[in-house]
């Protein structure tokens, strides 16, 4: 299992919320009585792993196996199944079942759905016979904390839901998620949504307020002062981008996947070939946590250097006269470990860096934001598709190209789709109409205002010193995130001043004062001077929860973490988030044949 992050330095008691859930699942566990086999969704475990120790959920004499389509092995008397609502594990939940049922099998069976139950889950159990042996309980695990500043829904397939199936029960959930933060840290008095999901969520959470109010008087002054709801879909321009910090860098080529990557051991330098080790990225890695957000090449060179000052010190063990002089030493050597397995995965992500086509796709990526060169970048994609290179890469530089120029003249339209086809199988008719249906790959009916939003908000910026940035552009190559940008102006003054770029983008906005302590202060400022009310009334820093319906990237976490830690700053934020993505596993629940 995944190291469990150390949360104590987090700007919101988030180990009270894990406590909370480990509690409760822990307490379900305990309410069956006896031996029990706890078979858990495969989707489940990797969020379970961040929260509580396998060893802890033995000790509730528990066996644990996974949820699959094989028939279950176990003598255990009682059979636990902790999933998702999903339909597709109802019926692996039932082929189950029968297949006892066939040996003559006699056991108890329970279902706790995670975080809830729904109607068409049970519905299947109904049609299945099987509804009537089964106890259903829910697990309302809403909110999972990643690290010290990130929290997920654990919504995988929530921005796909939404912009392709119409199905916008995942919103219901974050919906759920905040509330129940709320609950703990107080009433979140300043919201800013942007985007049709996030506007939905602040429907629903309204409805929420007056069915299930928080008591203000329990609660106290509220923890966060302002929760800003983006809707992925206002910015799929980033996703498609490749990050340059060393985290970003991680997650695209490794997958970091519930703060651990999977490599094989001889990466690590182990001498087992083969084999596979986890390797846990959070903040409770110090080194990890002061190198993660800096640009790729810094941390080479940053690597470099500490193994060459490790290299001294033991050249100068053997003159080593005082205690502590090996004192010193010896706190080095604690770090060694760190050390040498952050260069063994820079050596690594080197082999792809350091490639002739990494350098392609950042130069024709960077063409492409500029607007400029339409033939250039519509060769450069048509080319990839005549070399059959992956499909995941040619479609996400095809969305990049299609967003930026409000999609495709009908003719190069029709070419590429044909051409897709034709190099990648008919299958993905699927795909391309999952693309067309999100607004990602259509025909052109205007311009479109890229350039314009461009402008206005200094996307690109010519790129500063990357081992001392300036600005966020540093983690794109000189693409300033917009998600980020239009947090940085919610924050400073309110979106009141750019309201005529906002209307270039997809879906409404709103900005709300909300019911909490009336001395909590706005952090709009009324006076006009950005930043004037950027510290709350007693000198704390303000705490501002930025949540992203449909998934956050790396980049955008790290460009969060810049400007926080900018001198003057007043701001801690915590990242909210269905699911921590990139473009390729954004673009993946949209491919037919993915999974």
């Amino acid at each position: 299992m995944a190291q469990i992050p150390n949360l104590d330095n987090a700007p919101l008691n988030l180990s009270s919320l894990r406590e909370q859930s480990q509690k409760e699942l822990l307490g379900i566990l305990k309410s069956i009585r006896g031996r029990k086999c706890v078979v858990i969704d495969p989707k489940l475990s990797g969020s379970l792993s961040l929260l509580i120790q396998t060893s802890l959920l033995k000790e509730s004499d528990a066996e644990l196996r996974h949820l699959s389509g094989d028939s279950l092995q176990t003598e255990c008397p009682k059979v636990v199944y902790l999933v998702r609502s999903q339909m597709n594990l109802m019926k692996l939940i039932c082929s189950n079942i029968s297949n006892d049922i066939s040996k003559g099998l006699q056991k108890e069976y329970f279902i706790y759905f995670v975080p809830r139950r729904t109607v068409v889950c049970e519905k299947i159990l109904e049609e299945e016979k099987v509804h009537q042996m089964i106890t259903i309980g829910e697990y309302p695990l809403y909110v999972m904390p990643l690290d010290e500043d990130v929290i997920s829904f654990e919504l995988d397939l929530s921005y796909k839901e939404c912009a392709v199936d119409g199905d916008t029960s995942s919103l219901w959930h974050i919906a759920k998620a905040i509330h129940k933060l709320e609950f703990s840290f107080g009433v979140i008095p300043n919201l800013k949504a942007m985007g049709k999901s996030a506007s939905k969520v602040v429907d629903i959470l309204k409805r929420m307020e007056v069915e299930d109010p928080v008591d203000i008087s329990n609660v106290g002054v509220p923890e966060i002062n302002t929760i800003v709801l983006l809707d992925r879909e206002v910015d799929m321009f980033t996703p498609m981008c490749f990050p340059l910090t060393y985290e970003g860098i991680l997650d695209e080529i490794l997958r970091i996947n519930n703060g651990s990557v999977e490599v094989d051991a001889s990466i690590m330098g182990a001498q087992q070939d083969g084999k596979k080790m986890k390797v846990p990225l959070n903040s409770s890695d110090k080194l990890y946590k002061e190198i993660r957000d800096l640009q790729f090449g810094v941390v080479m060179q940053m690597l470099r250097e500490k193994a060459m000052s490790m290299k001294q010190d033991y050249a100068e063990i053997s003159t080593t006269r005082t205690v502590s002089e090996l004192k010193d030493f010896v706190k080095k050597l604690n770090s060694l470990p760190e050390i040498s397995r952050h260069i063994n995965l820079a050596q690594h992500l080197f082999t792809f860096t350091s490639k002739p086509s990494f350098s392609a796709r950042l130069d024709i990526e960077q063409t492409i934001l500029e607007g400029q060169a339409y033939d250039i970048c519509f060769e450069y994609i048509e080319e990839m598709i005549h070399k059959q290179e992956p499909l995941v890469n040619v479609i996400r530089l095809l969305v990049l190209f299609s967003i930026t120029n409000g999609g495709l003249p009908k003719k190069n339209f029709d070419y590429l789709r044909r051409e897709l086809l034709h190099s990648y199988g008919f299958e993905h008719m699927f795909t391309l109409n999952n693309l067309e249906k999100a607004g990602l790959f259509k025909k052109q009916e205007s311009k479109g205002n890229w350039l314009n939003i461009i402008r206005a908000l200094k996307l690109l910026v010519d790129e500063s010193d990357p081992s001392n940035p300036s600005d966020i552009s540093y983690i794109y190559s000189g693409y300033a995130p917009l998600s980020i940008r239009l947090v940085q102006h919610a924050i400073r003054s309110g979106w009141h001043p750019i309201e005529e770029i906002l209307k270039l983008l997809p879906g409404p906005h709103l900005e709300l004062k909300r019911g909490g302590s009336p001395n909590y202060p706005s952090l709009d400022s009324s006076r006009g001077v950005p930043g004037s009310l950027e510290r709350t009334t007693d000198g704390h820093r303000t705490l501002v929860l930025v949540v992203f319906i449909g998934g956050v990237t790396p980049g955008e976490m790290s460009a969060l973490r810049f400007l926080s830690s900018q001198e003057g700053t007043g701001y801690d934020f915590i990242v909210g988030t269905t699911k921590v993505i990139n473009g390729d596993t954004l673009l993946e629940t949209l491919i037919s044949n993915a999974g």
